[in-house]
């Protein structure tokens, strides 16, 4: 297979994961209560807070498994192995974890609703966001740790590449 077949596939592969990660994200991210006290303010109930970090840290775990699926995947069923496909690789979890980002915040809208109109006192519910783009970097990382483990523990020296090619460019 051509290597930029190969990295091509692996890309959309990993977009195809982070939609359905953003789905899965968007169903379990919990919402974060507020009490309105006045025009679009609100005051989040005692121990909501915490849910900021729960979305965040859902975020992270099923990007960080997208990552890893990536890389796992493009290694066991790709050669020859090589800097196109780790660039690949690469790519599909950048844009996976964008792909989770975006549809998973517009999963997380549908599921919680803003009301049209807000009274004082009223308990509204908020869907939950990322909050922070560090997370945007946990895929890749983790994504790049694994072809490292991956080329590490690999026995042969050429990785898997096939014969023909090894042999172009033997002496």
């Amino acid at each position: 297979m051509n290597q930029r077949r190969a990295a091509a596939r692996v890309v959309l592969a990993a977009v195809v994961l982070g939609l359905l990660g953003a789905l899965l994200w968007g169903l379990l991210a919990p919402g974060e209560q507020f009490v309105v006290v006045g025009d679009d303010r609100g005051v989040p109930l005692t121990g909501e807070s915490m849910h900021v970090f729960d979305a965040v840290a859902i975020f992270v775990l099923i990007t960080g498994v997208t990552g890893l699926l990536t890389a796992v995947g493009a290694w066991r069923l790709a050669r020859p192995r090589g800097p196109i496909l780790f660039g690949g690789v690469l790519l599909g979890t950048v844009v996976a974890t964008l792909t989770t980002a975006v549809f998973g915040e517009a999963v997380a809208r549908l599921r919680f609703p803003r009301p049209d109109s807000l009274e004082l006192h009223q308990i509204v519910t908020v869907a939950p966001g990322i909050g922070t783009v560090v997370a945007l970097g946990v895929a890749p990382v983790v994504a790049s740790a694994a072809i490292l483990v991956l080329a590490a523990i690999d026995p042969r020296d050429d990785l898997g590449a096939p014969a023909a090619a090894a042999a172009v460019g033997a002496p």
